[in-house]
């Protein structure tokens, strides 16, 4: 049974399948910065490049030497651009908490930041070393970003299919009868505070 990728997506099919594909941080940089559909897609993706460019920096710095004098820091500081990334995605509009996948990459990132703390804590006394491998922590990543990556694709599908062309606001609050107009905007008001 084949798959194929909706028109739509930004993804591109890979060599070898219909499914899309990423291969490298560089890739994921590109996906991210191409066709950026609203104000809320931007932020996203400029978070979603430094968590993916920080990644790619653990990666490397694994690499270099996995004793917990070195590795401790580097996972620290992901620790707190995970939280950081989690905060911007956790306060994006109404119209991304209503996807799928909005959930499923709260949960992503949440699970990440739980198992680096436990490699933070699992270290092997022989060595003094993390238990960590560089290619588990991307891995690790790449699932995490892949997620992600799915959550902006459907969001700017479901623009899409809604006729949003980026120059206007996704809010129907305008077309409704007066009564209904006020009880809206009053709901709006005590949201925002």
């Amino acid at each position: 049974m084949h798959s194929t990728v909706p028109s739509s997506s930004r993804l591109l099919p890979g060599a070898f399948s219909q499914l899309p594909s990423v291969h490298t941080f560089g890739e994921l940089s590109n996906f991210l910065r191409n066709g950026i559909a609203d104000e809320d897609s931007r932020i996203l993706s400029d978070s979603m490049q430094q968590l993916a460019l920080h990644a790619e920096g653990v990666v490397a710095g694994l690499r270099m030497s996995r004793h917990r004098s070195h590795a401790a820091p580097i996972l620290m500081d992901m620790l707190t651009v995970l939280r950081d990334h989690r905060g911007t995605v956790a306060h994006l509009g109404l119209a991304w908490r209503g996807l799928y996948e909005f959930d499923a990459y709260l949960h992503a990132l949440d699970g990440f930041r739980v198992l680096i703390g436990q490699w933070l804590l699992c270290f092997d006394r022989r060595n003094d070393e993390v238990k960590v491998t560089p290619e588990e922590f991307a891995l690790m990543s790449w699932r995490t970003l892949g997620e992600g990556m799915l959550l902006v694709d459907m969001y700017e599908q479901w623009l899409e299919r809604e006729g949003f062309d980026g120059t206007e606001q996704v809010s129907d609050l305008g077309k409704l009868p007066e009564p209904q107009a006020g009880r809206g905007r009053q709901w709006w008001q005590k949201l925002r505070r």
